[in-house]
């Protein structure tokens, strides 16, 4: 065990860590922004292709000391009544407002409001691996960033002399510049 640990701590599997987690923040950053877009296609889809029916909002809860709302909305499709749940990200309606909705043939509970609202919490746990891979990232750059040999690869460049260094002959630095000199008085 102990002869494993020490070879998990050379410099080379330190850094292929450090590279994994640039590539595991960068996969859980990368799962919502898949997520918003897929979601953006299906509200198209069933803008087109749903059931145009209207629902009533009736009931409003905030949770947690009203930071988040949750609309609770009726609707009727077929002669059958049904109720979900939308969240309030960007429209939070009162109770008794009527909403136009589209809903999906082969899933009732499924549907998108004109304010481009989708039925339940979509993306609500998404955001959150989201917001979890953003700081691996941010951890795990700088971190990978140190591991690469920076000076080996680019050496510093020779410096050159200062003014007031004397040459090889002893003589102190003379400029040879176009510009004349101005001599103090």
């Amino acid at each position: 065990m102990t002869r494993l640990i020490m070879m998990l701590r050379r410099p080379v599997w330190v850094t292929v860590g450090c590279v994994l987690l640039v590539v595991a923040g960068g996969a859980l950053l990368w799962l919502p922004i898949r997520t918003q877009s897929a979601l953006d296609d299906w509200k198209t889809d069933l803008r087109a292709t749903g059931v145009p029916a209207r629902g009533v909002i009736y009931d409003r809860v905030s949770k947690r000391g009203g930071t988040s709302t949750t609309m609770y909305l009726r609707y009727e499709v077929a002669g059958r009544t049904y109720e979900q749940e939308i969240g309030c990200v960007e429209v939070c309606l009162p109770a008794g407002d009527e909403v136009p909705i589209w809903v999906n043939r082969a899933d009732p509970s499924d549907f998108v409001t004109d304010f481009d609202a989708l039925s339940g919490h979509r993306g609500r746990i998404q955001g959150v691996v989201g917001a979890a891979g953003f700081v691996i990232l941010v951890v795990a750059v700088p971190l990978t960033l140190s591991r690469i040999p920076f000076r080996k690869w680019f050496p510093p460049r020779a410096r050159p002399r200062r003014s007031g260094a004397p040459s090889r002959e002893g003589v102190g630095f003379t400029s040879r510049s176009k510009h004349k000199r101005v001599g103090r008085h």
